[in-house]
C-alpha cells in the first residue's frame, strides 16, 4: 500500500510518501526538537527517519523536496543528508538524496545564511552539474542566474518543470502515483521583483491509484490566500478543476488565518471565495485536513495556529464526515506520534496508534464510494 506520514514537529513541516514499489519521497526536513529539553514533545526526526529507512533496507531517499527555504522547512538538513557540493557534508552514515526538488526561488534568492544557504548551494551545484535535481518554474531571474554560469534554460530544460505540468519520473502505471504542479508560477520572481519564499513555494497535488481507486492529496506548503486564489483561477481557466480535488490536504502555513483570508475573525476566519471553493467544493467525502502545527490554542494568538482558522477547517471536515487533524495532537497532545495515512483501494485510512506501547493498529471503514 501507499503511506503518507506527517511528523509532529510543532510549527514545522516534514512529510514522507512511501510507495508499494519501495520508492520513498520526503517533503521538507525540519529537526526542531530540543534534545536538552525533556519536556519537548516534538519528535526526534533524524532518529525516526533513520529507523524507518533501516527497516526498509534503504540508505537514501528517491526524492527530497524542499518546498521553500524557511527555517521550519530546512532546519538540520545539512547535518542529516549527504550533500554533493562539499566533502564536509559527506560520509558518517549520512542519508543520500537521489533527486533534489526545489522551487526556482531556492536557486535565485540572495543573502541566505545558515542551513538555508547550505541547501541552496547544494541545489545550485546539482543544477550546474546537470543531474540529481529538479527545479520548479523558469522565471527571468533563473535564466539570468544560469547565464552567469555559462548555461541557458535550454541547457537545463529537462531538469525544469513548470506549474501546470506533471512531474517526470512518477507514473500511475509504474508507481501508482503522479504529481501535478500548481506553484510556483514563472510570472513570479521576475527581474526587479523580490523573491517571496512562501508565495514562490512548491505546491503539488499527488494522485495515488490503488486497484483503480484514486486518492488525492494536496501538499500546500506555506502559501497565503492570495496565492491560493491565483492557483484556483489558473487551474479553472485551463479546465483542470480535477487537479484541485482532494481527499487529503496538508493545510498551508501551520493553520494560519492568512491562508484563508485577510481578516482573522472573532470566532471563525471567513475564507475568500476561491479558498471557499477549494475546500468546500473540491474536498471529497470523508476528506481529512491535516495541520502541521502546534496544538490549536483556546485563546487568541499572534502566531499560528489560529483558533479561528481551525474552527473553519473543523466545519469543512464535519460537512464532509471527515476529520481535522493536528500533528502535535495526534493521537493526543501529551504524546504526539507520526500521523500515518494508509492508502488502498478503499481510500485513505488513518493508522491509529495505541500510546501505551502496544503495537499500532489500523482503523477500518466501509469502502469509499466512487
Amino acid at each position: 500500500m501507499h503511506t503518507v506520514t506527517f511528523y509532529p514537529l510543532g510549527n514545522a513541516d516534514t512529510s514522507k510518501i512511501d510507495l508499494p514499489n519501495g520508492r520513498t519521497l520526503l517533503f521538507d526536513y525540519a529537526n526542531t526538537r530540543d534534545p536538552d529539553d525533556a519536556t519537548d514533545r516534538r519528535i526526534d526526526l533524524p532518529k525516526q527517519l533513520r529507523a524507518e529507512l533501516s527497516k526498509a533496507g534503504r540508505k537514501s531517499f528517491d526524492v527530497v523536496a524542499f518546498t521553500h527555504l524557511d527555517d521550519d522547512h530546512v532546519t538540520g538538513a545539512p547535518d542529516f543528508f549527504h550533500l554533493e557540493h562539499a566533502s564536509k557534508y559527506q560520509g558518517d552514515g549520512r542519508i543520500e538524496i537521489d533527486e533534489l526538488w526545489v522551487p526556482a526561488a531556492a536557486i535565485i534568492e540572495t543573502g541566505l545564511t545558515g542551513d538555508k544557504r547550505v541547501i541552496q548551494r547544494e541545489a545550485r551545484y546539482r543544477l550546474e552539474q546537470g543531474k540529481g535535481v529538479r527545479v520548479f518554474s523558469r522565471p527571468a531571474l533563473l535564466e539570468k542566474w544560469l547565464r552567469s554560469k555559462g548555461l541557458t534554460v535550454a541547457d537545463r530544460k529537462d531538469l525544469i518543470t513548470d506549474a501546470g505540468q506533471l512531474i517526470p519520473g512518477f507514473t500511475r502505471a509504474d508507481d501508482g502515483l503522479e504529481f501535478f504542479v500548481h506553484s510556483p508560477f514563472a510570472m513570479r520572481s521576475e527581474d526587479g521583483k523580490m523573491v517571496d519564499r512562501n508565495r514562490d513555494a512548491l505546491v503539488v497535488q499527488a494522485t495515488f491509484v490503488a486497484s483503480g481507486t484514486e486518492t488525492k492529496l494536496i501538499l500546500s506548503s506555506d502559501i497565503d490566500h492570495e496565492v491560493i486564489a491565483d492557483i484556483v483561477k489558473v487551474t479553472r481557466k485551463n479546465g483542470n478543476a480535477q487537479r484541485l480535488e482532494w481527499h487529503l490536504v496538508k493545510l498551508p502555513h501551520h493553520c494560519s488565518y492568512r491562508s484563508l483570508g485577510p481578516e482573522k475573525g472573532k470566532r471563525k476566519t471567513v475564507p475568500t471565495a476561491p479558498v471557499k471553493w477549494l475546500y468546500e467544493v473540491q474536498g471529497q467525502q470523508r476528506g481529512r485536513l491535516i495541520s502541521s502545527s502546534k496544538p490549536i490554542p483556546a485563546e487568541d494568538t499572534e502566531q499560528p495556529p489560529h483558533r479561528q482558522a481551525a474552527n473553519y477547517y473543523r466545519e469543512v471536515a464535519a460537512s464532509k464526515s471527515g476529520e481535522f487533524l493536528v500533528t502535535m495532537e495526534h493521537p493526543k497532545r501529551s504524546a504526539p506520534k507520526p500521523l500515518v495515512v494508509e492508502i488502498t483501494k478503499w481510500g485513505a485510512t488513518v493508522r491509529k496508534v495505541i500510546v501505551s506501547g502496544a503495537a499500532a493498529v489500523t482503523t477500518h471503514r466501509s469502502p469509499r464510494a466512487g
